[in-house]
């Protein structure tokens, strides 16, 4: 643990073994463990840091609180989720599997008129250029398990209940509840919050700041049987409107499979019944395309409900504490980013946390760039999404107009977000109200304004 207790400068190591013990005692833990980082969560986000840093020589200990394999949502990758997966040895594994190849992107009128397909491979000759639609219980497995390939300890069905501070607001490990029922505690000079939409550090901390405008609902579903596309369309993500700039998601899945979703402003869904399958088959006659793709299908399984759809935290980090993935911002999903930022940012935590270690440096300004750095990539998204939600915009009208700015439209659709989009989005705002970027989340927390949680 010399490496850990280095981060704390003038406070003393004696101190911090002082207050673990009488942490301990204060909780009637019988067992405690030491490790260099404790990751908290183990989805896209949370095992990726985790592979990252276990590749990297540190012990990890990674706590989730359920047990693979498990459902979630949010199937479709973008292309530049490549270059994560390639990092931690996985896309051959992808293609093992078997996921449903994913060429485009496609929009869809209410009267059922598709926009010309954006192609990727048209954009960029790369492997890449073909991504998939996954199922995410076999998808967060895989990665879970290859950060356990790489030396990660990962416990399963494991709550956490607190984050745990010295005297002076440092996060110096977490206390949890095993899958036997048992108290114990992790101690660790690092702390990565990976726990999704639960975002446990942000709710602790009050940190979460929601969007002003992309304040959604979504309801989703599953069909069997449901009309493909042919040729390279087959696998695409359509994104069909709906009445007060809603739309549906479409995306095939293997088997057979279609996941189809629907995401609107709370009054317009709820406005006439607040039962699912009923709002569902309502909206369903707004856009012809996607009743003509359900016709044949059967809907099966359960009605799916979720709502706060776009936040980010305040901070990005505290003293020994750093957050990543939906745990740090989340953006509504119509241009399917959730997985690549969770995978993107868990490669960038990964990085940035073994390189606060070697210095000894895990105080929250550690992260900064961290959080520069991830925040510019959301605000290009972000802006991409404001535009789609303006009622006078459309893709088609700015490419019409700039044609010469097809490929940094495609560069955010694909995931290429961390460079310049000065020039899109100048012209963007011929069509629509675009935001102004977001202060807060960039930096970590000032020491004096922390809460401990």
């Amino acid at each position: 643990m010399a490496t850990g207790l280095r981060r704390f400068g003038a406070r003393n190591g004696e101190i911090f073994n002082l207050l673990w013990g009488n942490w301990r005692k204060v909780w009637g833990m019988k067992t405690s463990v030491e490790c260099d980082v404790v990751v908290i969560g183990a989805g896209p986000a949370g095992a990726t840091a985790a592979a990252v840093l276990a590749e990297k020589g540190r012990r990890v200990i990674v706590l989730e609180k359920s047990r693979f394999p498990r459902y979630h949502i949010g199937e479709s990758l973008m292309p530049f989720c490549y270059f994560t997966l390639e990092r931690l040895g996985l896309v051959g594994k992808m293609n093992e599997i078997g996921f449903t190849q994913k060429h485009s992107v496609q929009f869809v009128t209410g009267d059922g008129r598709q926009s010309r397909p954006f192609y990727f491979f048209q954009h960029r000759d790369h492997p890449s250029s073909r991504t998939w639609q996954v199922l995410r219980s076999q998808f967060d497995q895989m990665i879970a398990e290859r950060a356990r390939e790489l030396g990660a300890e990962i416990r399963e069905g494991v709550r956490v209940k607190e984050l745990v501070h010295d005297a002076g607001g440092a996060c110096v490990g977490v206390t949890a509840v095993g899958a036997d029922g048992e108290e114990f505690g992790v101690r660790a000079p690092m702390t990565i919050d990976a726990t999704g939409r639960d975002a446990f550090a942000q709710s602790k901390k009050k940190w979460r700041v929601r969007d002003p405008e992309l304040q959604k609902v979504a309801l989703w579903t599953y069909y069997k049987g449901a009309k493909r596309d042919p040729g390279l369309d087959e696998g695409a993500t359509t994104v069909a409107y709906i009445p007060e700039r809603g739309w549906f998601w479409y995306i095939p899945l293997q088997d057979d499979i279609v996941s189809v979703g629907l995401v609107g402003e709370r009054d317009y869904l709820y406005r006439s019944s607040r039962d699912p399958a009923a709002i569902f088959d309502a909206e369903i006659e707004n856009n012809q395309w996607i009743k003509e793709h359900l016709e044949p299908g059967r809907q099966f399984g359960q009605y799916w409900t979720t709502g706060e759809y776009s936040y980010r935290s305040k901070y990005c980090a505290g003293d020994g504490l750093v957050l990543a993935g939906d745990a740090f911002s989340f953006l509504d999903p119509v241009f399917s980013s959730g997985v690549f930022l969770a995978l993107k940012s868990g490669e960038m935590v990964g990085d940035a946390v073994d390189a606060a270690l070697q210095v000894g440096d895990c105080s929250a300004s550690a992260f900064d760039a961290y959080g520069e750095q991830l925040c510019g990539g959301i605000e290009a998204m972000r802006k991409l999404v404001y535009a789609f939600y303006d009622e006078g915009f459309s893709f088609g009208d700015l490419i019409k107009a700039n044609p010469d700015l097809r490929g940094d439209l495609t560069d955010c659709l694909i995931g290429d977000l961390f460079r310049d989009f000065s020039d899109l989005f100048a012209a963007a705002q011929d069509f629509a109200e675009l935001p102004a970027p977001l202060a807060h989340g960039r930096q970590g927390a000032p020491e004096a304004r922390q809460v401990a949680g």
